[in-house]
């Protein structure tokens, strides 16, 4: 259980979020509207009916944004968040009452490759956000998306709450840890001087349909069935906090309007599943019953790049606090993301369409 500072009575609750952001003058700003998380934001928003704006580099050919069409529905401009010049031009010309910041180099093997990069997009980028907002009136609340790996980690397989101390080793993690500091930074210059607030959602390891990238466990698995080939398995025995990705990010709606109505607020939120985090074999395991045997996996066994062996996060803050809690368990996770891809490639559905449907089970559930 995660310990904090908020009296029962300051508790927020919310069975529906999107009240209070259509409520608002100027539209959300997404950066990096055009990857996995930011494709799905962008529907959700639509879905919702919030008028929202997005920036990002072009588009990958294989990723959802392109598979689903989402230009058609997305208002957007290409740009690089190390731009400084570029991004305020933009953000001034929006004139946005929130900014989501989104855009990052996700990839923990990537980073390894490319340490400076990593750094100067999630370092460094984000500065540029934060400082871009604070220059604009127009801006409310920035909610900057981290991650899970920020949280200094022993393998001892405890789930990690808000206060825990923060420290990365790879240069993906580190370079989410000094993130983190350029928006505490900006905490204290909003609280001494004024300006919007600043939030930081933690999440998991997201997965859900039309996520493709490189090195990432489901997207691996989808590619080896469609090419036949076999799927390579780093750390069978690793865990992770999978959810799918409808649950962080309708947690960061609902965080949102939380900071907006509250003056006081958590300035950093935890979302994860429910439960204790899952093995990467548990889920090899559910990928091959699912494809009855035609999931062919192997092991790697020279050495690979540092991986944390364990992750766990404890939400009871956000459930506290926002009345937040998944709606998928890990395993329904698993196989909402097997099922789309299953539809969109085998049953030759459209991406859209199908994405739309999964958008109106997940508010339909409870």
């Amino acid at each position: 259980m995660g310990a904090h500072n908020f009296s029962r009575d300051e508790y927020y609750n919310l069975d529906m979020v999107g009240d209070e952001l259509k409520r608002l003058k100027g539209p959300i700003l997404i950066t990096g509207h055009t990857g996995f998380k930011g494709s799905w934001l962008s529907l959700l928003l639509n879905h919702l009916g919030i008028e929202h704006f997005g920036y990002s580099l072009e588009a990958e050919d294989d990723s959802l944004y392109k598979r689903a069409n989402l230009e058609r529905l997305s208002k957007g401009a290409v740009g690089d968040i190390r731009d400084l010049e570029n991004f305020s031009r933009v953000i001034k010309d929006v004139k946005p009452s929130v900014v989501i910041h989104l855009a990052a180099q996700p990839l923990v093997l990537r980073s390894y490759q490319e340490p400076l990069d990593t750094f100067q997009t999630n370092c460094m980028g984000s500065a540029n956000i934060l400082g871009a907002a604070f220059d604009t009136a127009s801006v409310q609340i920035v909610l900057a998306i981290t991650t899970d790996k920020v949280y200094r980690n022993e393998n001892y397989g405890r789930r990690f709450i808000e206060s825990d101390p923060l420290e990365g080793k790879d240069p993906y993690s580190a370079s989410k840890v000094a993130a983190e500091a350029v928006c505490a930074s900006w905490q204290h210059i909003s609280n001494i001087l004024g300006g919007p607030k600043v939030i930081v959602a933690r999440a998991g390891n997201v997965i859900g349909g039309g996520d493709f990238a490189k090195d990432r466990l489901l997207p691996d698995v989808i590619r080896a069935v469609l090419n036949d080939e076999s799927i390579v398995i780093r750390k069978p025995k690793a865990t992770r906090p999978w959810q799918h990705v409808l649950d962080p990010i309708n947690g960061y709606l609902q965080y949102i309007e939380a900071a907006l109505q509250r003056d006081k607020f958590p300035h950093a939120l935890n979302f994860g599943p429910g439960e204790k985090s899952i093995s990467v074999s548990e889920i090899v395991d559910l990928a091959e019953v699912y494809y009855k045997g035609k999931l062919k996996v192997k092991f790697r066994t020279d050495s690979v790049p540092k991986e944390d062996n364990s992750l766990n996060l404890d939400s009871t803050l956000a459930y506290s606090f926002l009345g937040w809690q998944p709606k998928l368990d890990p395993r329904e996770s698993i196989m909402w993301t097997l099922d789309w891809w299953d539809r969109v490639n085998k049953k030759k559905m459209v991406p859209l369409e199908v994405s739309k449907e999964n958008l109106r089970n997940f508010f339909g559930l409870r």
